[in-house]
C-alpha cells in the first residue's frame, strides 16, 4: 500500500507506477532531501512538536541512509515512487515509529520546491566557479597576446585590425555577465519554502526561521502557495544556462573556423580534436562541435519548462515534476561543457604570423585611411567615397592600399602626404584606438585589471 493509499480501495495499475514515479531521475536529489529532511526533524524536536527521542532517532536514521546511498548500498524502489517516499520508506523501515512523524507539517510539494532550491543554488555555484576559472585563463591569454594583430569581422568580411587580446577580451565581458546572472539565480533561489505545505501552511507551530538558518537560506517565502508552486529559479538557472552555453558556441564556432585550412589562425591541441575513421589526414575539432550542437539541448531545456509552466493553475500540478530533468539535462550538459571547453583553449596555439596576414588583406585599413583624410580636412562621407574608389582600383589591380605609390594615392586625393604610410599601418590602426574598450594596448590593459577586479569581487 501506497504511503498515500488510505482513502483507495485497490493499488495502481503497474503503468500508472511506472508512468508516474520519478524515482529514475530525481534520486539525485538524495543530498539535499536528506539534509532538508534532518532540519525539518530537528525543528520538529526543538520545538517539542515531536520528542527529543524520535529527532534524534530521525537524524541518526537519515545519516545512515546519507551515507549507503553514497556507498551504493540502497536500492530505491519504483512504487515508492520519488526520492522523498523513499527515504521515508526507508527510515521507517530502519527505526520503526519515529520515521512516521518526519513528515509531520510537511507536504511533498514544499519539500521538493525545497529540494530543487537547494540544488538550483549549489548548480549556480558551481557554475560560476568554472566560469571564474575559463575567465582568467582567457584573461592569461590575452595578456600574452597584446600585440597580436588580427583581422576583425562583421559580417564575417574582414572589417578593421584588432588585436587578439581584445577579441579574447569580448568573451570576458560575456562570462562576466554570465557570472553575474548565475549569482541573481543563487539569490533567487535562495528562498526557503518549507512551511508551504501542500499549499496553506499547517497548523503545527513550525519554525520556519529555524529551518532557514540551519540549511543557510537568507529568506523564506511568503507566500505558502506561491512557495509550492513557483518555479522562476529552475527557468532563471536554464536561462543562465543557455546563455552561457551560446557564449561558448559562438567562440566555439570561431575555433572551428580559425582552425581549418582557409583560416589557419589556430591548431587545437590533439588532447581536444579527433580524427578520421577513413581520412588520415584529418584533425577535427569535434569538442567546439559538440558544445555547438549541446547548445540546443540548453534552449530545448528552457523551453520545455516554459511552456510546461505556462498554463499551470495554484498550487502544485504533476506537471511541475517535469521541471527535474530539464534542470538535471541542463546542468549536466553546461558544466561538461564548460569542463572541455576551458582547456581546450588554454592549450589552443594561436599562429601569430597568420593572423597578422589576415589583418593585411581586406583593406582593413580603409577606415584609417578615411579618417587620415578627414584629418586632413575632407568632410566624411566625402572621405568615404574617396577611399571606396581608391579600394575598388586596388583590387582591379590586386593590391593594398598601402601598396599604392603616393603619387597614384595622390591621383585620387592631394591630401594624401608621406606620412599616409604610418597612419594606415596595421600596428598604428590598433595603437591609436584608445578610447576606453578599444584594442590598444593600454585599453586591453586596463580592460583586463577591470576584468581582474570584476572577477574578485564575486568572491568578496
Amino acid at each position: 500500500m501506497k504511503l498515500w493509499g488510505g482513502r483507495f480501495e485497490k493499488e495502481t495499475d503497474h503503468l500508472v507506477d511506472d508512468f508516474h514515479s520519478s524515482i529514475s531521475f530525481d534520486q539525485r536529489l538524495y543530498r539535499q532531501d536528506i539534509e532538508g529532511s534532518i532540519s525539518h526533524a530537528t525543528m520538529l524536536g526543538t520545538t517539542g512538536i515531536i520528542s527529543r527521542e524520535d529527532m534524534d532517532a530521525i537524524v541518526q536514521g537519515l545519516k545512515e541512509i546519507r551515507q549507503d546511498i553514497a556507498a551504493g548500498k540502497v536500492h530505491f524502489e519504483v512504487d515508492a515512487e520519488d526520492i522523498h517516499m523513499n527515504i521515508e520508506k526507508l527510515l521507517t523501515e530502519r527505526i520503526g515509529d519515529a520515521g512516521k512523524r518526519l513528515h509531520t507539517g510537511r507536504s511533498r510539494n514544499d519539500q521538493v520546491a525545497l529540494d530543487c532550491r537547494m540544488y538550483v543554488k549549489a548548480s549556480a555555484e558551481e557554475a560560476r566557479e568554472m566560469l571564474a576559472h575559463l575567465v582568467e585563463t582567457l584573461l592569461k591569454l590575452a595578456e600574452s597576446h597584446l600585440t597580436t594583430i588580427m583581422p576583425g569581422y562583421t559580417h564575417l568580411q574582414k572589417a578593421q585590425p584588432i588585436t587578439l587580446a581584445h577579441h579574447l577580451m569580448a568573451y570576458v565581458s560575456m562570462f562576466l555577465r554570465d557570472m553575474q546572472r548565475m549569482k541573481e539565480v543563487y539569490s533567487h533561489a535562495d528562498v526557503m519554502p518549507l512551511g508551504s505545505g501542500a499549499l496553506a501552511t499547517t497548523t503545527y507551530p513550525l519554525d520556519r526561521q529555524m529551518v532557514a538558518s540551519l540549511l543557510g537560506f537568507s529568506a523564506i517565502s511568503e507566500n505558502s502557495i506561491d512557495g509550492v508552486a513557483d518555479r522562476d529559479f529552475v527557468c532563471d538557472y536554464l536561462y543562465a544556462a543557455a546563455m552561457v552555453m551560446q557564449h561558448l558556441s559562438r567562440f566555439s564556432e570561431e575555433i572551428i573556423l580559425w582552425s581549418t585550412n582557409e583560416f589557419r589562425f589556430v591548431t587545437l591541441d590533439d588532447a581536444y580534436s579527433t580524427g578520421s575513421s577513413i581520412m588520415p589526414q584529418k584533425k577535427n575539432p569535434d569538442m567546439a562541435e559538440l558544445i555547438r550542437g549541446k547548445t540546443g539541448r540548453a534552449y530545448g531545456d528552457l523551453m520545455s519548462l516554459l511552456t510546461t509552466m505556462k498554463g499551470i493553475p495554484m498550487a502544485y500540478n504533476k506537471d511541475m515534476q517535469e521541471d527535474k530533468e530539464a534542470l538535471f539535462d541542463a546542468r549536466d550538459t553546461l558544466i561538461k561543457s564548460l569542463a572541455v571547453f576551458t582547456p581546450m583553449i588554454a592549450t589552443c596555439t594561436f599562429h601569430e604570423d597568420t593572423l597578422y596576414r589576415g589583418a593585411s588583406g581586406g583593406f582593413t585599413n580603409a577606415t584609417d585611411a578615411a579618417d587620415y583624410l578627414v584629418k586632413k580636412g575632407m568632410p566624411f562621407r566625402d572621405a568615404h567615397a574617396v577611399i571606396g574608389h581608391l579600394v575598388l582600383a586596388c583590387i582591379r589591380e590586386n593590391k593594398g592600399i598601402l601598396d599604392l605609390s603616393l603619387e597614384e594615392l595622390q591621383s585620387f586625393s592631394p591630401l594624401f602626404g608621406p606620412d599616409v604610410y604610418e597612419a594606415c599601418s596595421l600596428e598604428t590602426c590598433v595603437s591609436e584606438r584608445k578610447l576606453p574598450g578599444g584594442p590598444a594596448k593600454e585599453s586591453v590593459i586596463a580592460a583586463i585589471q577591470h576584468a581582474r577586479e570584476t572577477l574578485a569581487s564575486f568572491s568578496s
